[in-house]
């Protein structure tokens, strides 16, 4: 039975550079397995305050931990070319080799609207991701090559360092037929946390395009980026969610906002109640324990948590302690 990985989501929109990374190292020490860095130009709300280079962040995480770490996810068609991508996961690979993987998605207008320029509804988006997709794949060949599509240009090109050997591209997906593409199309799936019915739909689809491809989905990565908030009261664990995540209570798309003040205008309206059943709200380690047990009972084998309040030591060191050993795959 495959071994189940639990690591960090290192929350770039809530903390620094050198912070997320002595997370990192303190996770490493109490037993989170890696990390999955979140890419962001600004953070979801103005109080979160932080929104760092993930490129950069990633390198200083590899050095300073020995796990497993790539973007959770990057955009590889607005704010950068897919080629940009494409080099900077080469290098990171070349750097530290085995450890990385790159997690794509089709991007939001939060962080991808800032060069100007249109932008388009989601199933554009997701056809720009699977030519960018198509790009990277090209350059990881380590040839040279070129491109013409209906997104993205490449002239004759090669990438000049590579790593032995590619790092696996995983696709962000949530939808019946992006997650069905992914299977067919990347090496592994990556999903935000849902209900268990959600979950098992999204596995299906991925598991039915991985076979149209001739693949064994039981044997490729599904990763599963988990928020929650845990304090040590009810009250701070609910008081941490609704200030530092009140994008987690908002139940409706949110890849066509613009601005963390308009989110900011959206979380005067969220409610405890808007958490149920898309963020477990406790101050109780076996009530976490319960709900990872299930998504790891669904078949993921890689998840990453986030609590969402700045009690990020406490975090560690309880569910290092309370949790982690107690999951079970």
């Amino acid at each position: 039975m495959t071994e189940v990985q639990i690591g960090l989501a290192a929350a770039l929109e809530q903390f620094s550079p050198r912070e997320s990374i002595r997370l990192a190292a303190l996770g490493e020490q109490h037993g989170f397995s890696g990390q999955m860095a979140a890419d962001h130009f600004q953070p979801w709300v103005p109080q979160q305050g932080e929104a760092s280079f993930v490129w950069s962040v990633l390198a200083s995480l590899a050095e300073n931990t020995t796990g497993d770490l790539g973007p959770g996810v990057t955009c590889p068609s607005f704010r950068l070319h897919p080629s940009m991508v494409a080099q900077a996961a080469a290098t990171l690979e070349a750097t530290y080799p085995g450890r990385t993987w790159l997690g794509i998605g089709s991007g939001e207008a939060l962080n991808e609207h800032i060069v100007g320029g249109y932008w388009p509804e989601a199933p554009e988006r997701v056809r720009r991701m699977f030519e960018a997709l198509e790009v990277i794949r090209k350059l990881f060949t380590g040839k040279d090559v070129k491109h013409s599509g209906e997104f993205f240009k490449l002239h004759t090109t090669r990438l000049w360092t590579l790593p032995d050997e590619p790092p696996p591209i995983y696709i962000a997906s949530a939808g019946p037929y992006t997650s069905r593409k992914t299977g067919e199309l990347a090496d592994g799936l990556i999903t935000p946390g849902a209900s268990i019915e959600k979950l098992a739909g999204i596995l299906d689809n991925f598991g039915t395009g991985a076979r149209k491809a001739g693949k064994d989905p039981d044997s490729m990565p599904k990763l599963l980026q988990v928020h929650l908030s845990w304090a040590e009261d009810d009250e701070t664990a609910w008081a941490n969610a609704m200030d530092q995540w009140p994008n987690g209570g908002m139940k409706f798309p949110k890849a066509d906002i613009r601005s963390p003040f308009d989110f900011a205008q959206m979380a005067k309206l969220v409610r405890r109640e808007d958490f149920e059943g898309r963020m477990v709200v406790s101050s109780d380690p076996d009530v976490h324990r319960a709900a990872l047990q299930k998504y790891v009972d669904a078949g993921f084998n890689r998840i990453y948590v986030h609590n969402v309040g700045r009690n990020q030591d406490e975090f560690i060191e309880t569910f290092g302690r309370d949790v982690l050993p107690k999951l079970t795959a």
